[in-house]
């Protein structure tokens, strides 16, 4: 047995947490099955397995084999089917992280990929950090913002339109600004990713000259998440700004109000990051071409441009999905 099969052993007994189901499933003999791992932890002097009489599960060392192992044993997979006239099957594990508020559209639709691919694994991490694409082994990930690192490869989807949102209870306490000289006299709900850094302010496409421009205003809540900073301006702290996408439902139906509409910010980038690779993985391509379709709908490219304004109607308040400027 070569070293890519003893994997494929070990993988299973890992999986299965016993020698024995892993030896029923694989159809070999028990004996063999244990042979396979106790020479694969021999090859890689290390220890893999933790094994009593009761229930077999990985060491440390273990577990970090066996994640590497995964990966490698899918692109082998994958490798050895590139010519098939069907084309290779889409299999093993994919890790990938977006926003909050993309994953919320997504999610729902997951189910769709899996039962289309139903040997693919997806490990998805949704946070509001940036996180290392190469040091933390993401396979891909949505970045809605900036770019940020360079030396990755990034495919574009769309843009997002941006709004500007208050919630009815803060316009009737201070009032509905009428051009950006009023700002100063509102506040924000300040976002960072770490709290303590940047500075509040308003950012918007300035109508006479087409460019950037900022105000800085005062704020009396910072955030650092987006459930928050939405939670913040449905409970009445200050403005926001955010994509459409994610609040159209609630200035839909009045539970937010867009203000200043004259002075959006400017469109955010959306696009997929990924390493520089020779040869990206198939699951890694299905899976960005699954996404895309799901996300580009929400973007200006794809249709959602926000060009008419949203009435002020009475609504009830509740979160919905948003992405806070830069992330």
């Amino acid at each position: 047995m070569n070293e890519l099969e003893s994997m494929r052993v070990f993988l299973r007994v890992a999986e299965l947490s016993s020698f024995t189901a892993a030896a029923a499933a694989l159809g070999m003999p028990r004996a063999s099955v244990s042979t396979a791992v106790q020479r694969l932890e021999e090859r890689v002097h290390a220890r893999l397995l933790h094994r009593t009489t009761r229930r077999v599960r990985l060491t440390q060392d273990g577990e970090v084999f066996a994640e590497r192992a995964r990966d490698l044993v899918g692109d082998f997979d994958e490798l050895t089917q590139l010519f098939d006239e069907q084309g290779p099957a889409v299999r093993g594990r994919l890790r990938v992280d977006m926003p909050l508020g993309v994953s919320r559209v997504v999610l729902p639709r997951l189910g769709e990929l899996f039962a289309a691919h139903p040997e693919l694994q997806v490990e998805l991490s949704s946070t509001d950090r940036y996180v290392d694409v190469v040091r933390e082994g993401f396979d891909c990930v949505v970045r809605v913002g900036p770019r940020g690192d360079s030396a990755l490869i990034a495919r574009p989807i769309g843009s997002y339109a941006m709004v500007n949102c208050a919630s009815p209870a803060y316009l009737a306490r201070y009032g509905t600004p009428a051009g950006v000289e009023d700002l100063p006299g509102h506040r924000l709900v300040h976002y960072a990713s770490v709290l303590g850094q940047g500075t509040s302010t308003f950012e918007y496409l300035d109508p006479s000259t087409g460019g950037e421009a900022e105000v800085a205003m005062p704020w009396a809540l910072a955030v650092s998440s987006s459930d928050a900073y939405l939670a913040a301006c449905h409970a009445g702290f200050g403005l926001i700004q955010v994509p459409l996408a994610g609040v159209r439902a609630d200035l839909e139906r009045g539970a937010l109000v867009e203000v200043l509409p004259a002075y959006r910010p400017a469109p955010l980038p959306l696009a997929f990051l990924f390493p520089h690779r020779r040869h990206l993985p198939r699951r890694v391509r299905v899976f960005m071409d699954f996404v895309a379709a799901i996300v580009r709908p929400t973007t200006i490219e794809g249709g959602l441009r926000g060009t008419r304004r949203f009435a002020r109607r009475p609504g009830r308040s509740r979160p919905a999905a948003s992405v806070p400027r830069g992330r």
